[in-house]
């Protein structure tokens, strides 16, 4: 009888691993939309730092708390610090983001491509997620989102 139950009770738990259930899978993988963005033009924060040339990567990781939204970007040299994703709004069911990085102060090598990514993320907690069902990443030559399975 108890073997009969621990089987059982494993068969249960690993179907909902493919399930909407487990947290793990709410959010899938992220979708590039390639567009052209020009400061003040979309763009709705007053930060003065600019938008990130690409943003190449974007994931959203479920924590205890809520998830953790983490952006990669691409920046025109090295030397790009104070990366932060600032909110831009939410929009029927999406959290925006901007993804914006202080550029160096004295001019600095460009450097490949690798040498050039910077990463972001940001912590949200269960109210800043309900009734999100997408989170959006803009950069200055693209956007990323991810969806809610």
């Amino acid at each position: 009888m108890l073997r009969a139950l621990v089987v059982l009770s494993l068969i249960v738990s690993l179907s909902a691993c493919g399930s909407r259930l487990n947290p793990m899978n709410w959010f899938g993988g992220d979708e590039e939309e390639r567009v052209r963005v020009v400061e003040g033009e979309e763009v709705t924060s007053s930060d003065p730092r600019p938008l990130v040339t690409e943003v190449i990567a974007l994931s959203v990781e479920a924590t205890t708390s809520g998830a953790i939204a983490r952006a990669t970007g691409v920046v025109p040299t090295q030397g790009y610090w104070q990366a932060e994703l600032v909110p831009a709004g939410r929009e029927d069911g999406t959290l925006i983001f901007e993804f914006r990085a202080a550029p160096p102060d004295t001019p600095q090598p460009t450097g490949s491509p690798a040498t050039r990514e910077i990463i972001a993320a940001t912590a949200l907690g269960r109210g800043d997620l309900e009734g999100v069902r997408s989170i959006l990443v803009i950069g200055q030559a693209n956007r990323r989102s991810v969806t809610r399975r």
